[in-house]
């Protein structure tokens, strides 16, 4: 018997006699099938992430901010690049071949490159907590808190950006780890305070999914796409397919149509560099550095479904992987890895729908927003 008869052989034995006794041909069941249905967490935030938590803070002058994702204990984290401008910062360590497989926390940051730095506010305010990477036996020797970051662009977007030798960055991080809990706000807020998604004011967007056996996957992201996230008539999110509830206004998929060369509401001439959507997945099943990977490899696929077009070469677009390790996988392992890659690149799609959703103008502006337009 070769090998395809085998394992055709094997899923009807597995599936029992209602199949093996069937005339004829039958479907073979879901992988899936038994399983109870899946719903999204208490907060349909990334915090139902059990170990995670997050922590926000902006500049309404400058019309930027910062977001700070602080694991209760060093996480693991992966990094898969899209867009063709990344501004990133210590994403190379979180490439499995590399030393360090635990990590003190994720920051996304308007700012550009000068977004980067709100990592050092996060480092310092870990580092004065002495956590973080350490390998001297000198207690007087600092730890080495490992934090990757990546920033979007929003230099240009009206705010107050002469700042001179002291951008508000690092400050930001301190404020945003001062924050951190549970709850926070989305829209027109952290990361995603002085963004734009396409046409319409983007912002900071969350959801979570709990599996029917406990598994549990979060999405974070702040949009500042160039291209749309809603379709020609300016209201249905291309994420619609993958709502929960009503939690993007419930319009469902009726007004979507993809013609060629139709981008709806994207930016008109987009420049490199000043786009960017940033992503951070999570999942509280315990993963190594290469399964992380590939759920971060899987979860760019939510960015796809969500925002047309994405990963242009105009946006810096980041998805980091997160993992709180507090669960253990189920076996088959690389089954499961699939599953949550799947859950994530699912969940990260409404997440962007969310932001844009509830993303409110600047004060005393009239950005045109989703509600508004």
């Amino acid at each position: 018997m070769n090998r395809r008869r085998f394992l055709a052989a094997a899923t009807v034995f597995a599936a029992g006699p209602s199949l093996a006794g069937a005339a004829g041909p039958a479907s073979p069941p879901s992988p899936l099938a038994g399983v109870p249905p899946a719903h999204p967490g208490a907060r349909n935030l990334i915090t139902d992430v059990p170990g995670l938590k997050v922590g926000q803070a902006q500049d309404a002058a400058a019309r930027t901010g910062t977001t700070a994702i602080l694991p209760d204990q060093a996480a693991v984290v992966a990094t898969e690049a899209g867009g063709g401008g990344p501004a990133t910062r210590e994403t190379d360590a979180t490439q499995p071949q590399n030393l360090v497989h635990a990590f003190d926390a994720v920051v996304l940051s308007g700012g550009s490159v000068y977004g980067l730095a709100a990592a050092d506010g996060v480092v310092d305010w870990l580092g004065s907590r002495h956590r973080g990477f350490g390998m001297s036996p000198n207690p007087d020797a600092p730890r080495s808190p490992v934090v990757p970051a990546a920033a979007l662009y929003d230099l240009a977007n009206g705010g107050r950006k002469d700042w001179g030798l002291q951008p508000p960055y690092r400050a930001l991080g301190l404020a945003a780890m001062d924050a951190v809990g549970l709850d926070f706000a989305l829209g027109t807020a952290g990361a995603g305070y002085g963004a734009m998604a396409g046409g319409l004011k983007g912002g900071l967007g969350s959801a979570s999914i709990v599996t029917g056996d406990g598994i549990t996957v979060g999405a974070l992201v702040a949009v500042n796409s160039a291209g749309s996230v809603v379709g020609g008539d300016g209201k249905s999110f291309w994420a619609a397919p993958f709502e929960i509830g009503d939690e993007f206004g419930g319009l469902g998929s009726a007004g979507l149509r993809g013609a060629p060369d139709d981008w709806g509401r994207a930016k008109r001439n987009p420049s490199a560099r000043k786009n960017t959507t940033l992503a951070v997945v999570a999942t509280d099943v315990k993963l190594t550095s290469d399964e992380a990977k590939r759920v971060a490899i899987m979860a760019q696929d939510g960015m796809g479904r969500a925002i047309r077009p994405s990963h242009t070469p105009f946006d810096g677009d980041i998805v980091f992987a997160m993992s709180t390790g507090l669960r253990d996988a189920p076996e088959p392992r690389a089954f499961t890895v699939a599953r949550i890659g799947a859950l994530a690149a699912d969940t990260l799609a409404r997440a962007i729908a969310r932001a844009v959703y509830r993303a409110t103008p600047w004060p005393g502006t009239d950005t045109p927003t989703w509600k508004t337009s």
